[in-house]
């Protein structure tokens, strides 16, 4: 059948079928510290005040040149225009259901809450640092986690001196809290 006469299906809820973007858990809040809060919305604002027009001016200009199915510009800057409305649905979403929680409230506790870096060991002897963050903000190439992750979820509510279980696919394992850190207050 020719590409034509064909039609791919607009306003699907493939925006939560993107790799790399975590669904939340069912009835859960989207817990976001401010600075991610404000990387996201930044995000939203680019796209839909620069990104957006100048795709929609390329789609325009490439439309006023005659065969379509062949037209490169076009076809590409369709292809994006999509990506492009996906992702501005999919962060509306996310900022819509957003939970704005500051860590630095929490500065000079020794207990595990939403935006905590704590030190831990494991039941092999090696020492670990995380940061729990929002599921949209997470980067764990950065040493942070999200709040849903098993890691996380294992320390949440310890304190400083704890052991905790953390169930992986070996069997059991106890991590044991050595030091939990806040941000300053206004030091972000």
């Amino acid at each position: 059948m020719s590409k034509a006469f064909t039609r791919e299906t607009e306003g699907s809820d493939e925006d939560e079928d993107l790799p790399g973007l975590p669904p939340l858990p069912p009835g859960g809040k989207n817990y976001i510290t401010p600075a991610g809060h404000a990387r996201l919305r930044a995000e939203l604002i680019h796209l839909l005040d620069e990104e957006r027009p100048k795709v929609v001016e390329t789609v325009s200009w490439a439309a006023k040149n005659g065969d379509r199915s062949e037209n490169g510009d076009y076809l590409y800057g369709k292809k994006r225009l999509r990506e492009i409305d996906r992702r501005i649905r999919f962060l509306t979403k996310r900022l819509d259901i957003a939970e704005v929680t500051d860590p630095s409230a929490h500065h000079g506790r020794d207990q595990v809450f939403f935006g905590a870096t704590v030190t831990y060991e494991d039941g092999e002897g090696v020492e670990r640092s995380v940061t729990i963050k929002g599921i949209d903000e997470a980067d764990s190439q950065a040493g942070e986690i999200s709040w849903i992750a098993p890691v996380a979820r294992a320390l949440l509510k310890a304190r400083v001196g704890d052991e905790v279980t953390l169930m992986t696919p070996g069997g059991p394992s106890t991590l044991s809290v050595l030091a939990v850190r806040y941000p300053a207050p206004g030091g972000g």
